[in-house]
């Protein structure tokens, strides 16, 4: 007799929409913290505030997409604190780095609303929060 799944129903995992949104995540999660580890081990002193940023944005995401991942109330509570972080962090960065690009001498994951990585950056914090919201649980 198979074993009934002990994952959460509202975990990401369970429908295609949502792991095409996990593999956006992780992939995210390895480009952004592959991208801060190579410019802070060989240029940090070029762009240390960046390099920061792109080290602090792959947290950000690794932790999104572990929180979208397990769901229940603390994978839910991990990835809405994650994707407001990151829309906050984009939108700031965004803002930033297009008023004043003077202290980003070199480009972060969030620059300029991630138009680096056509503006996937800037709508992937609300695709996940709507997420988050629509398998909310019902009472």
């Amino acid at each position: 007799m198979p074993e009934a799944s002990t994952r959460p129903q509202d975990a990401a995992l369970g429908t295609g929409l949502g792991r095409v949104l996990l593999l956006v995540y992780g992939v995210f999660a390895l480009s952004a913290s592959a991208r801060a580890l190579v410019q802070i081990t060989t240029k940090f002193g070029e762009a240390p505030l960046a390099y920061l940023l792109s080290a602090f944005a792959g947290l950000v995401y690794i932790s999104a997409t572990v929180g979208l991942a397990i769901g229940g109330a603390r994978g839910r509570m991990i990835a809405l604190i994650s994707c407001s972080i990151e829309l906050i962090g984009v939108l700031a960065v965004g803002i930033l780095t297009t008023a004043d690009a003077g202290d980003f001498p070199d480009d972060t994951v969030w620059s300029h609303f991630g138009s680096g990585y056509g503006y996937v950056p800037l709508v992937l914090p609300f695709i996940g929060l709507w997420w988050i919201w629509r398998h909310r649980p019902r009472a």
